[in-house]
């Protein structure tokens, strides 16, 4: 037991079990430890397990053989959510060979790396500060002295875009961190976030490549993207980008941003409108030639997980999309109405749903968007018996909160109408967090040390 205990990811899932009795109580059981399988299939050790190898003097990167007598040094960079877990597995299969290396991570967790060759240099997620600023300085000015006789092993996942800001002129810091939160509040998705992102930076879009001269690059990449785009993963230090400030553009104009950022962001971009700021390197550019980008872990691996698990547990288990993307409240609304249509046949299922939600900030609560789709979704199954659903962050944390996200079930809303909450007021400002603090729910993992995106498991049991 005490194993089992020091096993497990989600802290809280004894609490969450007996919250409920009988079969809901098995439910509830049976989802947590199918979101636990799938958030530990996707750790960085276990990702990179699968794709990087090594065999006396070869090293193999999924079907590429590196014979590593052909390099003179080894240099190991990254940035992202799972850098540390990645690159303690990197340095323990190239200990003899690994010459030094810097990677930059989230502060919470750098002061805890354990690495021997590797420095880990802290910053900020998810608005960057000038902490993450030096910590990209360091980064170029260490990829500046690499040469062609280099092996660069390129550590990268989710949250790299704020963790290594470096704004391109006349760019500041804080003009690029108040367009991020006007990005953010507005709804636009990871992927509208980094093309723009992407536009304001001296490091991203491919930009690390130049500066890393004729080295090879092995860059290795836990995805939390959906649809896995490479340039808009960590905004692509190592890929090519297919878009342009043009793209950036009308991202802020769909958005009705264009006059609400600041003066800098305007003029950076309409000098790449202008053609007198370069764009970034493309597709087909020659100094990709030398680069392999390979996606370690996805979101596909974590639905997979939880399918294979839930089917264990006798569910008959669909995995209804791994591209999930929209406003969170319906989301949860829509896979509340995917239960009820189950229920209407009493045909026992479980759904899961991979990628990410965005939230339309109007309210003044605190809260993350696997918060607001479980309370959404809490409203539409009440009185539906035996269903629950569960949205959890893949990297621990959802929003500016604690929790990773929340179950909720059919008792969950008269719960807290017995607790004289009204779920809607909630919902409306924002506010899931507060919500679940009175009502109980929420997911707590801490940081896992992993991001892929989130994932969503409904079940509707029928006897």
């Amino acid at each position: 037991m005490d194993n089992v205990m020091m096993d497990r990811l989600i802290k809280n899932l004894d609490e969450l079990v007996n919250a409920r009795s009988g079969v809901l109580s098995s439910i509830r059981r049976d989802m947590l430890e199918a979101v636990e399988k799938a958030v530990k299939e996707v750790l960085p050790q276990n990702a990179l397990r699968r794709y990087v190898k090594r065999t006396r003097s070869l090293l193999i990167v999924d079907k590429t053989r590196y014979n590593l007598n052909d390099f003179k040094r080894f240099v190991v960079l990254g940035a992202g959510k799972a850098s540390i877990g990645m690159a303690e597995y990197i340095e323990k299969i190239l200990s003899d060979k690994i010459d030094s290396g810097i990677i930059v991570a989230p502060r919470e967790v750098a002061s805890k790396a354990r690495l021997e060759k590797i420095d880990v240099l802290p910053s900020t997620h998810p608005i960057p500060s000038m902490l993450g600023v030096r910590a990209s300085e360091k980064l170029l000015e260490y990829a500046s002295s690499i040469d062609s006789e280099t092996l660069v092993i390129f550590l990268l996942s989710g949250g790299a875009s704020a963790l290594i800001p470096l704004p391109a002129s006349p760019v500041t810091l804080e003009d690029k961190a108040q367009t991020t939160k006007l990005l953010l509040n507005c709804g636009a998705t990871i992927d509208e976030i980094n093309i723009v992102r992407r536009h304001l930076s001296e490091i991203k879009g491919g930009r690390l490549v130049k500066k890393l001269g004729n080295a090879k690059i092995v860059s290795l990449i836990i995805s939390d993207v959906v649809g896995n785009k490479l340039e808009a993963i960590g905004s692509g230090p190592t890929a090519p980008d297919p878009t342009t400030f043009r793209d950036a553009y009308e991202v802020l104009k769909r958005y009705n941003l264009w006059d609400k950022i600041p003066e800098s962001v305007r003029k950076r971009i309409e000098d790449g409108l202008n053609g007198i700021v370069d764009e970034n390197p493309k597709p087909g550019d020659p100094i990709f030639e030398m680069v392999q980008n390979i996606i370690i872990a996805d979101i596909s691996d974590v639905c997979e997980a939880a399918r294979r698990h839930l089917i264990q547990r006798n569910y008959p288990v669909r995995v209804l999309t791994r591209y999930m993307e929209g406003e969170a409240s319906e989301i949860g609304r829509f896979l509340a109405s995917v239960l009820k249509e189950h229920a209407s046949r009493r045909k026992k299922t479980a759904i899961i749903c991979g990628g990410e939600t965005t939230v339309r900030v109007r309210g003044h609560g605190i809260g993350g968007r696997n918060q607001e789709l479980a309370l959404s979704a809490s409203m539409n199954i009440s009185g539906l018996a035996y269903s629950c659903l569960i949205s959890v962050g893949t990297d621990g944390v959802d929003g500016p909160t604690n929790a990773a996200g929340a179950i909720v079930d059919d008792e969950t809303y008269r719960e807290a109408v017995e607790k004289e909450l009204n779920p809607i007021a909630y919902l409306e400002d924002n506010n899931s967090y507060e919500f679940f603090k009175h009502v109980g729910g929420h997911v707590i993992t801490g940081p896992t040390g992993t991001n892929v995106g989130d994932i969503v498991i409904g079940v509707y049991y029928s006897e």
